[in-house]
């Protein structure tokens, strides 16, 4: 981990987020265990909400318990250099290399009127901010598609791809309330190469675009991140099924999924409510996302 601070433009951001997210705080942590645990506690303590926003940024937290003020319940996005227990999905244990990824987590009041595909919604969000050229389908070469339900993939253009970020989301009741609370880690760099957490299934920013770093990364996605949840709470997955089915990774795959009565079947896109629609030999089942997982079928690759 640098002996400096990061340059994240905390301010910045903040100026550019509170006309959406009034009281919002931004705040950016050396070192934390878990930035959506951290929020989900500290939203468990139900406090009146502030007026007022702030910028904070600290080098060292070791407890989920910091900051703890009366903007409990307000809008908060936090920023950790190094996070030692991030969570996925099902429980997954999620490690972020300092300084090689972007881990944040926003925490804000929100009220759609169907939670249903908010995951998918934010993940086409996140990869039209970094690849905005992605939708086209025909596009050659390395762009970002999503795998259904939370993961950004890079794809090779070639039928192959490798994961480049995660999307976790949860929510809790505060007080007359429901606070979502929306996980993102993004791999920016490369991992070394004598590291033992390198797998054949890394994939990072930096191979699209040289440049990037852990801020410049958060810069670009943040305001975008917003407006699809704004927008989400208008209209619903609905909104972003179109933008979705062009960065499907999945379509037209061999999928093998651990639902009891779908095992096997073609990823033949998504229904209304953003379930996976997958083609087997007795018809087109739909498999939500709960405590379901999906992984492409290795020996059997695309069937479109």
């Amino acid at each position: 981990m640098p002996d400096h601070p990061l340059r994240w433009g905390a301010e910045a951001l903040w100026e550019q987020l509170t006309p959406q997210l009034p009281g919002l705080s931004v705040e950016v942590v050396a070192r934390i265990s878990s930035t959506n645990t951290a929020l989900l506690e500290r939203a468990r303590i139900v406090t009146p909400p502030s007026e007022e926003g702030d910028v904070q940024v600290r080098r060292s937290v070791e407890s989920t318990a910091f900051g703890r003020r009366a903007a409990d319940l307000q809008p908060c996005l936090l920023v950790a250099e190094h996070q030692t227990h991030g969570r996925g999905r099902q429980g997954r244990v999620w490690q972020a290399a300092p300084g090689a990824s972007l881990t944040f987590s926003l925490a804000l009041p929100l009220s759609p009127k169907d939670w249903s595909g908010l995951s998918l919604a934010v993940g086409v969000a996140l990869a039209q901010a970094l690849d905005p050229a992605g939708d086209a389908a025909d596009r050659a070469g390395k762009r970002i598609g999503v795998k259904w339900p939370n993961d950004l993939w890079l794809l090779d253009g070639q039928g192959g791809g490798r994961k480049l970020g995660g999307i976790l989301i949860e929510t809790v009741a505060a007080g007359s309330r429901r606070l979502a609370v929306i996980g993102v880690g993004l791999n920016i760099m490369p991992m070394s190469t004598t590291a033992s957490e390198v797998t054949t299934g890394y994939a990072c920013l930096q191979e699209i675009d040289p440049a990037a770093t852990a801020p410049a990364t958060l810069a670009r996605v943040a305001k975008p991140l917003v407006d699809a949840l704004r927008r989400f709470e208008r209209e619903g997955f609905a909104g972003f099924a179109e933008a979705f089915a062009a960065r499907d990774m999945l379509f037209g795959r061999a999928v093998i999924t651990t639902h009891p009565e779908v095992p096997e079947g073609i990823a033949a896109g998504l229904g209304p409510d953003g379930s996976l629609l997958v083609r087997t030999e007795h018809g087109v089942r739909e498999v939500g996302s709960g405590e379901v997982s999906v992984r492409l079928d290795p020996q059997r690759g695309a069937q479109c």
